[in-house]
């Protein structure tokens, strides 16, 4: 179980530490785009939906970088002063009933809904846009499997500290 967690965290890391780097060009695209419009009068489709594409990618792939690293939301007033054997109880019943039952449906409607796009290569419908639109689509089904496998390893996590709580050190 050790191994499982600790492949997936790994995973987890690298793939969140390189959708990190997706931001710095989210930020020059949107000023361009800003530039452009009220600086120059010119509009720049191409460039407007390809911060969007950035954006989706960040955030639907991000997810489960943000669920290693505990910080979607949460209400911490009670949270914080429990033990870590209640904690790891709350977060497994969490991951159980509402993660990947979620996941899982996200990736039940979303699975035909991409399919259809790359079926037609679906693409912007806006003059100048990106012919990619099935590419943003596929964020869907693909951020379901990552949040999920996320999961999985948070939940793996929380039955070694309820098993074994001295373990719980070597899967931080």
């Amino acid at each position: 179980m050790k191994q499982c967690v600790i492949l997936i965290d790994s995973f987890t890391e690298r793939f969140g530490r390189l959708l990190a780097y997706l931001i710095p060009l989210m930020m020059l695209g949107t000023a361009a785009v800003v530039i452009m419009r009220y600086g120059f009068g010119q509009g720049m489709t191409a460039l407007q939906e390809s911060v969007t594409y950035l954006h989706g990618i960040v955030f639907m792939l991000g997810a489960a970088y943000t669920l290693k690293h505990g910080g979607h939301v949460r209400v911490d007033i009670f949270y914080q002063r429990y033990s870590p054997r209640t904690k790891a109880w709350i977060d497994s019943i969490g991951c159980i009933v509402f993660l990947l039952p979620l996941c899982g449906l996200i990736l039940f409607t979303s699975w035909e809904f991409a399919g259809n796009a790359w079926a037609i290569h679906e693409t912007s419908v806006e003059p100048g846009g990106l012919p990619f639109v099935y590419l943003l689509k596929s964020l869907l089904p693909l951020m379901a499997i990552n949040l999920a496998l996320q999961g999985v390893a948070e939940l793996l996590r929380n039955t070694i500290v309820l098993v074994s709580p001295e373990a719980a050190s070597y899967v931080d």
